[in-house]
């Protein structure tokens, strides 16, 4: 197995929840449920079942078989996914401070569990499904990361909250998610401003636009982590 197969297969053999990892990279590759059987040779419910934590939780050799699976089926569509996750990234932990989830997140559950208020794209909460956030200091990326290196702030997957603090506004914050999507092609799923309790109309604009659930709150940063910290791989 490659390096990147083999994180996969360690997270979800590790993970807490190994049903909800295996899903994870699954919709990560974006490839449902039906096209893995097949490739497999299994039933959709098998697949089903050990993603809903229905069936044991299952040993290294099937996991290693469903790893190597979502690479392959990926590498047969162009290896678009693959490529990018294994990318090296080594973000600054002073700006950038990333962390991942074993198992997908429904932004509206994000939402509530950092006590945060939406003010643009509401409805889009509850068809959002986040895994993982990145935790980045609002000036530092402004002032001191170039363009070309905000790919940094997603991680391992695009699918995920950008949480910004030591806000102002919002303004800033807003424009760099702008910028970056045009430099990178990637955009959050969620973005969250800390420590405001009023946004700049122009950043509430950019997040509309751009489709992004735009959320305040100013719960402590320490609780947040506290928090967040038992989804994580």
């Amino acid at each position: 197995m490659d390096k990147l197969a083999v994180t996969m297969a360690g997270e979800i053999t590790l993970s807490r929840d190994p049903g909800g990892s295996m899903k994870k990279w699954r919709e990560i590759f974006g490839i449902s449920q039906t096209e893995l059987a097949e490739y497999l040779k299994v039933s959709s419910s098998t697949i089903s079942d050990y993603e809903g934590g229905r069936r044991k939780s299952p040993g290294i050799g099937v996991v290693n078989r469903l790893v190597e699976s979502l690479v392959e089926i990926d590498n047969k569509r162009g290896g678009k996914i693959r490529k990018q996750l294994e990318k090296e990234f080594t973000p600054s932990e002073e700006i950038f401070d990333t962390h991942e989830f074993s198992a997908a997140i429904k932004a509206k559950e994000f939402s509530d569990k950092i006590m945060a208020k939406c003010v643009a794209n509401q409805a889009r909460l509850k068809e959002t499904v986040i895994y993982g956030y990145t935790i980045i200091d609002s000036l530092k990326v402004i002032l001191d990361v170039p363009v070309h290196e905000y790919m940094k702030l997603y991680g391992k997957t695009p699918d995920r909250a950008l949480l910004f603090q030591g806000v102002e506004n919002g303004r800033s914050p807003m424009i760099a998610v702008k910028i970056g999507r045009f430099s990178t092609d990637m955009k959050p799923s969620v973005v969250v401003l800390h420590g405001i309790d009023k946004v700049d109309p122009l950043a509430i604009k950019i997040a509309e636009t751009e489709k992004i659930p735009l959320l305040i709150t100013n719960k402590p940063m320490t609780e947040i982590i506290s928090e967040l910290k038992k989804f994580e791989v």
